[in-house]
């Protein structure tokens, strides 16, 4: 079949939908509403699943916590006084829980709802903490998958499942890493016996025995941390994180029967590039974290190989190839993979970060509490540690602090007159641990399903523009000196 004859519409594609939004509160998901409702005005419905919270409704959260963000500024322009009206016509709150049956859907009325009316489900529910509660994790990551997709099965109109996952459930393999999805108990080094179930099971008797023996919070929650790490590595995993995610892709690709699956696999995610405006960002991701550290003074150096790639994809791109690969499969009753990342097309070695990081923080230095600029220099680059690296499978009940303590802790363990050296060191392996598959990474994430999606949008320039993710648009300077590091400033500092 030829390009043009596959090419079409994805503003057409949206016209008159409704679209279930799984994990609505989350950093992608924001962006992907706000896209929606700010160039496809005739959507029909976005159903917003939200957990409420002790002190607030589902719809007091969104009010609050999402349409109250400067990511929306540019909707509220150019709706104005419309605003509130265009809102309670397009977005339904539902109040939900992923890692419930049935979404722990409690109106029945408005589950019915869905189920007759809902076209496309997005499921962008996940924790992304690296050494997450076990029990956290498998019920948001995998069990939740499958909850939503069983959701999706009982919808009538369904016609495509979009799940988002993460490049990195190829663990730390090297090379090219193809789109290719995971069977059911696979593991990444051949270990048999991974069955979901099980660790299903497994959570739960850890659990109940430590509430017998009278164990407190703070103790189960270390526990149910070390069994998550331990579960993963077992299989060959660096964290909870890519594991259960990974379980996740294995249980809704052997679960989905004839429905339509797209598998979205963003690599590190970053601020906006263009859309609604450079730079938009929440929270403190991986590469994030030394800026932040960097840019306050508390890093002077830092562990990595400046020969590796960070592979990095702004936001606002991993949304327009959710949208785009939507319109492409609806309807499709096949799996397909999409790796949205830079690796292959446009890398961005380690060395450009710290360079980058040194040129902004000069010229316009980060001020303190104390009103005085904070002055930088370039930072001392730790390329390798061996001698920690023979204790990376010791673990210590040390709470997790962020990338930016593991490498201003390893500076000061420099220093021969630091108190306490063991106990540090301790602490620092098990970070070390947490993040070396980030900062010793050699994988490059083929993307020809994800090419060949690019090459699809061919309806209208207007619609090349709007729907953009070729990472080799980017020019890995300007983005990270003129709009990330920027919106880092603004949004993320403290």
């Amino acid at each position: 079949m030829s390009t043009e004859m596959e090419a079409f519409s994805v503003l057409q594609y949206l016209d008159n939908k409704s679209i279930l939004v799984v994990g609505a509160a989350g950093f992608l998901a924001n962006i992907f509403v706000e896209k929606i409702l700010r160039v496809a005005p005739n959507v029909k419905k976005l159903y917003l699943l939200l957990r409420a919270s002790k002190e607030k409704s589902a719809t007091q959260r969104f009010n609050d916590e999402i349409l109250g963000k400067d990511l929306y500024k540019v909707v509220k322009e150019k709706y104005g006084p419309n605003l509130h009206h265009f809102t309670s016509e397009k977005l339904t709150i539902v109040n939900g829980d992923v890692c419930l049956e049935g979404l722990g859907l409690q109106d029945s009325n408005l589950a019915n709802e869905m189920i007759h009316k809902v076209d496309a489900i997005v499921n962008l529910a996940a924790t992304t903490k690296f050494d997450e509660r076990y029990d956290i994790a498998l019920g948001i990551n995998t069990l939740g998958a499958l909850n939503v997709l069983n959701f999706a099965k009982r919808c009538e109109k369904v016609k495509i499942f979009v799940h988002v996952s993460t490049a990195y459930v190829c663990g730390e393999k090297s090379g090219l890493i193809m789109e290719t999805t995971y069977r059911m108990g696979e593991t990444l080094n051949g270990t048999t016996g991974l069955n979901i179930n099980h660790e299903k099971k497994l959570v739960q008797e850890k659990l109940d025995q430590l509430r017998v023996t009278g164990a407190s919070p703070e103790t189960i929650k270390q526990a149910m941390k070390d069994l998550g790490l331990t579960r993963a590595k077992m299989y060959g995993w660096p964290n909870t994180y890519v594991f259960t995610k990974a379980m996740g892709e294995m249980i809704i690709g052997t679960e989905r029967e004839s429905m339509p699956l797209v598998l979205i696999r963003p690599s590190i995610i970053t601020s906006t590039f263009k859309e609604p405006f450079p730079g938009w960002t929440e929270g403190i991701r991986t590469i994030d974290s030394l800026a932040v550290g960097y840019g306050k003074g508390k890093l002077t150096c830092f562990l990595s190989d400046l020969n590796a790639i960070s592979d990095v994809m702004p936001a606002d791109m991993v949304v327009n190839s959710i949208l785009v690969s939507m319109a492409a499969n609806a309807g499709k009753q096949n799996e397909v993979i999409y790796h949205v990342g830079s690796s292959l097309r446009n890398p961005l070695k380690n060395e450009t970060f710290p360079q980058v990081a040194y040129r902004y923080f000069t010229t316009k230095p980060w001020i303190n509490n104390d009103g005085k600029p904070v002055r930088v220099r370039n930072v001392e680059v730790l390329n390798s540690m061996p001698s920690f690296y023979r204790y990376m499978t010791i673990h210590y009940s040390i709470p997790l602090k962020g990338l930016e303590l593991v490498n201003m802790i390893l500076c000061k363990l420099l220093d021969k007159n630091l108190r306490d050296f063991h106990r540090k060191i301790h602490f620092v392996l098990r970070l070390v641990d947490l993040y070396k598959p980030y900062l010793f990474f050699y994988g490059i994430f083929d993307d020809t399903n994800t090419g060949k999606l690019q090459q699809m949008v061919l309806n209208t320039v207007a619609e090349i523009d709007m729907f953009y993710f070729d990472p080799k648009i980017i020019n890995w300077d300007d983005y990270l000196l003129n709009t990330h590091i920027p919106g880092l400033v603004k949004y993320v500092f403290k």
